[in-house]
Formats: structure tokens, C-alpha cells, sequence
């Protein structure tokens, strides 16, 4: 296999993500990013721990898929991460998925 075809393969599997996560995203009502994943899910819960001075991260989410393109089972019952780096909870506003309507005039 040669540097293209695997460039080739990989940009296929990305497309294939993406056409995924376009078809899904109004199934959750949240987008989750940390700094290894990016997750939708329908509940999230999250916790800041302080510890000696370290904070972290602690976050549960259920009923969740995840951006991953080498997964072959995307859907998740529930993740548990912990992190020190940031991490980023925005609600889907189900208006943002409808597609504009025509202007008639």
C-alpha cells in the first residue's frame, strides 16, 4: 500500500464520519469536546476536582456517540472521562438543524 492509497483510505473513512455525525447530531442534545474526543450525547454530568492544588475534570456522559473513525461501534451507553485539559459542553439548538427555509417574495 503505497502513501496515497493510505491517504486516500484514511480521507474516505473521515467522510465517512462526517456523513455519520451529520446524520446523528439531532438524536443528542449536547456537543462534548475534550482534548482526546469529541462526543455528542443526550446527558452530561460534570465535576471539577481539586486535588493538592491539581484541578481535574471529571465527566460522565450517557447515551453518546463519538467522532472516532477507527471505532466500529460508534454508540455508546456511557463514557467516563477525567482530564486535566479543558473541556467544552455546548446544547444543540435543534433550530441550528433545520435547514433555512426559501425567501418567498
Amino acid at each position: 500500500m503505497s502513501a496515497d492509497d493510505l491517504d486516500d483510505y484514511e480521507a474516505q473513512l473521515e467522510l465517512a464520519l462526517y456523513k455519520e455525525y451529520r446524520d446523528v447530531v439531532g438524536l443528542f442534545a449536547y456537543v462534548v469536546e475534550t482534548e482526546r474526543r469529541f462526543y455528542l450525547a443526550n446527558h452530561v454530568d460534570l465535576k471539577a476536582h481539586n486535588d493538592a492544588g491539581d484541578v481535574y475534570f471529571e465527566l460522565t456522559l450517557r447515551d453518546a456517540w463519538v467522532w472516532d473513525s477507527y471505532r466500529t461501534a460508534r454508540f455508546i451507553k456511557t463514557v467516563h472521562v477525567l482530564t486535566f485539559k479543558d473541556v467544552n459542553i455546548e446544547e444543540i439548538a435543534k433550530s441550528d438543524l433545520e435547514p433555512p427555509t426559501a425567501i418567498r417574495g
